[in-house]
């Protein structure tokens, strides 16, 4: 079943970069306490993942951090290897948190998997973005279409400064 707003994140580990190399990070540590928008994309280095989704996020960072949020932080079924040289290539380093979910278990956990088997992807997580708060879904905003709709920077932005929700 699909997380929903109200709905806590299930705990999960990710795998970040950090100065001493790859690291596990767990969800409590990365949501708990603390206000995150959070990015799902199908795949690092993906035409509409590198040209259009995440380059939203990275154009808006200073205004979304304006609006209270600690970290900014974008999810793929990649592996960090994967996931740190494609925040080097779209310069996201320092803006976004890389979180690795190579295995796809968050993506499995939230039922934000995407099985693109038939494109030759394997199973990938859905586009979307969210608003947590303290490990709790206050936005969701998963894409239904081809493209980024719903799940962009500046739907994210609205719904921080308390406009509608797309």
């Amino acid at each position: 079943m699909t997380i929903k707003p109200g709905d806590k994140l299930p705990a999960s580990e990710f795998t970040v970069t950090t100065a001493d190399g790859p690291q596990k990070m767990a969800s409590d540590v990365i949501f708990g306490g603390r206000r995150v928008v959070l990015i799902g994309l199908p795949g690092a280095f993906t035409p509409t993942c590198s040209m259009n989704h995440l380059p939203g996020f990275i154009a808006a960072h200073d205004a979304i951090k304006a609006l209270g949020v600690d970290t900014i932080a974008c999810t793929a079924v990649n592996d960090i290897h994967v996931m740190k040289a494609w925040s080097k290539a779209t310069e996201a380093d320092g803006k976004i948190l890389m979180l690795a979910d190579g295995n796809a278990e968050f993506a499995r956990a939230a039922g934000l998997e995407l099985d693109l088997t038939a494109a030759g992807m394997g199973l990938r997580c859905k586009r979307y973005a969210m608003i947590v708060e303290n490990g709790v879904v206050k936005t969701l905003n998963i894409e239904t279409e081809r493209g980024v709709n719903v799940s962009s920077a500046e739907t994210i932005l609205q719904q921080l400064a308390g406009g509608k929700a797309a």
